[in-house]
């Protein structure tokens, strides 16, 4: 017999998110805020790891202009829900200069924290679930 209380148990639970799509696939952009936001309603410490293509929709100008379907809501609009929702946003440091941005100035304010390869891979080992995008 399953034990249903083990899987509605969050307690200290932690989700790594990690967002390789960008602005050249906008209908796989608002989804893993959308998730961000639910889990983190439910407890679940989350984080948003954006690498690659990613790292554009942290860039300042990008979100705002971008829907996941047309007419939608805004994507800045979902990481501003998941960000009031508690989900933390870091924004790989080594992808950046691919894409000409500067983390000074080029980042928009929801930005937790520019971040090391590496502590994607201690997230990675440390958290319960991993989910790419």
């Amino acid at each position: 017999m399953v034990d249903i209380d083990q899987y509605l148990d969050n307690e200290e639970q932690t989700v790594v998110i990690v967002m390789t799509s960008g602005p050249s696939a906008p209908n796989r952009c608002a989804t893993p805020f959308y998730l961000g936001s639910v889990l983190a309603s439910m407890d679940i410490e989350v984080h948003i790891f954006f690498t690659m293509e990613g790292v554009r929709l942290m860039e300042k100008g990008v979100a705002e202009e971008l829907a996941a379907i047309e007419g939608g809501k805004r994507i800045i609009e979902f990481i501003r829900d998941a960000k009031r929702a508690g989900v933390t946003l870091h924004v790989c440091q080594p992808a950046l200069p691919g894409y000409r941005i500067e983390p000074a100035s080029d980042l928009i304010d929801e930005v937790d924290r520019v971040a090391r390869a590496s502590e994607l891979a201690d997230l990675v080992l440390r958290c319960d679930k991993v989910i790419t995008f």
